[in-house]
């Protein structure tokens, strides 16, 4: 018995010792990518340090995958056949968040939406394309051979768990206040892990983290107007942030519980076709 205890603890150390090391080497050649494109004169120099990101990413995908005798499509980076469809419906909720989001705090008063004007389409189309390239790298990064791995040696509930931990690790790394990290990074997580787990795929959670992210800048949530300006009343200004971060649980919450019950709805009818085909 003891034995086997300290054989599955080995195990799982081993998963955990591999994922940190996937995770380590792909942070490590982002950095490089950066580095790389710094001195490119274009305004999609971080574009392309996404890219180059990405591709160096899969590559250690292919890498590791092979090394646990994981297929690609195990891992979720093949396409299926309900990829594109999961893909736009993800993205349509993660707009929904983004403006529900807001429409609650306003609800509150003291915050309000400025159009910006004279906003020409190149930052709107780079802007686009620039979030969902991110949203690839970390989907690439955090739910697919790391999240299957974890999964597979401790369960869902623990690699939903390390999984979030290091993210919102990563974004305290890059400046993010703790308790904005905890709260929105972590509850992004969540909600990405989950639906990468319940759809065995990239396609639902990128499209949900792309839009995301598109919608925030849009709102002017990124720290810069986007296609409106953020106007918050300076003596509620920390009032207004609490419900922001209120409002946001809310419209994570509401959407993992969504996709729990659509997606179960869904299995249960394909179980259904398939029992009545045999």
């Amino acid at each position: 018995m003891h034995g086997k205890n300290r054989y599955a603890m080995t195990t799982k150390g081993l998963a955990i010792a591999r994922v940190l090391l996937f995770y380590g080497l792909s942070t490590l050649f982002f950095i490089a990518a950066t580095a790389l494109t710094t001195k490119v004169a274009s305004n999609l120099k971080d574009q392309l340090s996404m890219v180059l990101a990405i591709l160096v990413t899969f590559l250690l995908i292919v890498l590791f995958s092979r090394m646990e005798n994981m297929s690609l499509k195990a891992v979720g980076v093949i396409p299926g056949k309900a990829s594109l469809s999961r893909f736009f419906g993800g993205y349509l909720i993660g707009l929904a968040m983004a403006f529900g989001q807001a429409s609650i705090v306003m609800g509150f008063g003291h915050f309000q939406l400025k159009p910006v004007v004279h906003l020409s389409i190149i930052p709107i189309l780079s802007s686009f394309l620039l979030f969902l390239l991110a949203a690839l790298r970390e989907e690439l990064v955090f739910r697919s051979y790391a999240l299957t791995r974890l999964k597979v040696s401790l369960g869902p509930t623990a690699c939903m768990s390390i999984i979030t931990v290091i993210f919102i690790l990563e974004h305290v790394a890059t400046g993010m206040p703790l308790v904005t990290a905890i709260v929105g990074s972590g509850m992004g997580a969540l909600l990405f892990c989950y639906a990468a787990l319940r759809t065995k795929g990239l396609a639902l959670p990128l499209g949900l983290h792309g839009a995301w992210n598109f919608g925030q800048w849009m709102l002017g949530f990124k720290g810069r107007p986007g296609i409106w300006q953020a106007m918050t009343d300076h003596a509620f200004a920390a009032q207004v942030q609490t419900i922001g971060l209120a409002a946001f649980v809310l419209v994570i919450a509401v959407s993992i519980i969504g996709i729990h019950y659509f997606y179960k709805s869904k299995m249960q009818k394909t179980m259904v076709s398939t029992d009545e085909a045999a």
